[in-house]
C-alpha cells in the first residue's frame, strides 16, 4: 500500500497506547467520517476496539464485550499489517482480552479489573509493507 496515512492517525495510535481511549475515539472518528473505503473500515475497527477499552475503564461489561467484538470483525481482513500497524498483533491481543471477559461474566467485572487478570491491546507499528 503506497498511501501514508494522515499524522492523526499517528497521534491517535499514540494515544490509544497511552490508554486514552476517549480522546483516541475522538481523533478517529473525525478522519472516519471523511475516510473512504477501505480505510473508513479499519479506522472504524480500532476505533471500537479504543472505545470497548474504554468502557472496561467504566465497568461496563457489555459495552467492552460487544464493541471489542464488533472492532475484531472489522479489522480481521487487513492482516497481517496495513498503515504501518501489526494489525494480527492486535487482532490477537484484542481477542484474548475478549475471551478473558466473557469467562468472567459482566457479574465478576470488577474483580477481574481489579485483579488484573487482563491486559489491554497494544498497537504496534511495523515496517511499511509497501
Amino acid at each position: 500500500m503506497g498511501i501514508l496515512p494522515p499524522e492523526e492517525f499517528w497521534q491517535a495510535l499514540e494515544q490509544f497506547n497511552h490508554q486514552e481511549f476517549y480522546a483516541c475515539h475522538d481523533t478517529l472518528e473525525a478522519l472516519w467520517m471523511e475516510a473512504t473505503e477501505p480505510e473508513k473500515r479499519f479506522y472504524q475497527g480500532i476505533l471500537q476496539i479504543a472505545v470497548a477499552c474504554y468502557h472496561l475503564s467504566n465497568y461496563n461489561w457489555r459495552g467492552a464485550v460487544i464493541l471489542l467484538g464488533e472492532g475484531i470483525l472489522r479489522i480481521r481482513d487487513y492482516q497481517p499489517s496495513y498503515y504501518g500497524i501489526d494489525v494480527t498483533q492486535l487482532l490477537t491481543q484484542s481477542a484474548e482480552l475478549l475471551k478473558v471477559l466473557q469467562q468472567a461474566g459482566a457479574e465478576k467485572i470488577v474483580e477481574q479489573l481489579e485483579g488484573k487478570g487482563y491486559r489491554l491491546p497494544r498497537i504496534r507499528r511495523v515496517h511499511a509493507d509497501a
